[in-house]
């Protein structure tokens, strides 16, 4: 086990698979404005728990709290033929008061 392992009990690779992507909308950058939350799309069988030890270990910033919001894929025509958008889960991760998540990735 690394030390990483001992400090949140999670595999160290697991970790890094659980953020998908950021989810960058009007929304999401209105909730980051106004309570200084971030947005991912997360793995479906993600807990908080796990999304928490992953913003932390890959962001070096310190989770406040985490809220968790499961959206089912809507049904859509495309012509004759019918489809479905995929189930996603998203998470709103507020960072403590002072911390901030630089997405674009430039050095601050």
């Amino acid at each position: 086990m690394s030390k990483s392992d001992l400090k949140t009990g999670f595999d160290e690779g697991r970790l890094m698979q659980v953020l998908v992507a950021p989810i960058v909308s009007e929304k999401a950058t209105m909730i980051a404005d106004k309570t200084n939350t971030v947005t991912f799309k997360v793995l479906q069988d993600a807990t908080k728990y796990e999304i928490k030890a992953a913003v932390e270990l890959m962001f070096k910033v310190e989770v406040k709290g985490i809220s968790v919001v499961n959206t089912k894929g809507k049904t859509k025509r495309f012509g004759k033929s019918t489809g479905r958008r995929d189930n996603v889960r998203k998470a709103y991760v507020m960072l403590k008061a002072g911390q901030e998540l630089n997405l674009a990735g430039e050095a601050a």
